[in-house]
């Protein structure tokens, strides 16, 4: 049976579940949707066997410094995502979106080189596992809207704002 690691820390939109993977943060949800995150990781794990861990390769930390103001720690967490390749390129351009901007769904899919893919892009964001260090929070829609995010469209508004994120 697959043992990961997991942890929780406490931030200004809830509590926080993190998985780790060996040395890759492979899980980050909310504890009110912790139920989508064993979803997810029983689809791709199968059994596997969650054993607390304090600051699991050090993600615990480097989260509560990007709350604390320090948004380009999270781009040296190392991830593994699972997915399919088209999810994952999706979920790695994510991490290319800087903090306090943000793109649109068919923004997303031409740099990806599929311009008539954002559907697909919106589909592999609702599927993102590691929510945060991969940013599908900055994704928006076409109209500006703030469309979809798994944590609740509350938690998307304040990380968006936390990274002062243009809001229209």
């Amino acid at each position: 049976m697959k043992e990961l690691c997991y942890d929780t820390i406490d931030s200004p939109i809830g509590t926080i579940v993190l998985v780790v993977d060996g040395d890759q943060l492979c899980s980050l949800d909310y504890t009110d949707y912790e139920s989508r995150m064993m979803t997810l990781l029983r689809k791709r794990y199968g059994e596997f066997q969650l054993t607390r861990a304090s600051d699991p390769c050090g993600v615990s930390s480097q989260l509560r410094a990007y709350f604390a103001g320090d948004y380009r720690c999270l781009d040296a967490i190392p991830v593994n995502t699972g997915g399919t390749t088209f999810q994952q390129q999706v979920w790695s351009a994510l991490r290319a979106i800087p903090a306090g901007t943000t793109t649109t769904y068919g923004q997303l899919a031409t740099r990806l080189g599929k311009p008539t893919a954002s559907r697909a892009v919106g589909a592999a964001n609702a599927l993102n596992p590691i929510a945060i260090v991969l940013p599908c929070h900055r994704v928006i829609g076409a109209n500006a809207s703030l469309t979809g995010y798994a944590g609740g469209l509350q938690r998307k508004h304040w990380l968006l704002q936390h990274e002062q994120g243009i809001i229209l």
